[in-house]
């Protein structure tokens, strides 16, 4: 019996993935921020649950590694 697999494959599928993806990139970003010890404003955690961009998360995770404030995740984006 051949089981049914085009679902995974479905471009519904990878909608699914890719939100997967972009919520658990979030949920990095605040705890690193969170695990330092930086203040994330509504506005600030607003912005960053509401990104659904993978690579654009996985910059701002970066960022967050090492900025002094949770505003500056965006300093670059905002800047240019």
């Amino acid at each position: 019996m051949a089981v049914d697999l085009s679902f995974y494959k479905s471009y519904l599928s990878e909608e699914i993935r890719d939100e997967g993806r972009a919520q658990r990139g979030a949920e990095d970003i605040l705890l690193v921020l969170e695990t330092r010890g930086i203040d994330v404003p509504d506005d600030i955690r607003g912005r960053i649950t509401a990104c659904d961009d993978p690579e654009l998360l996985r910059r701002r995770l970066a960022r967050a590694v090492t900025v002094p404030s949770a505003h500056e995740i965006f300093a670059q984006e905002d800047d240019g």
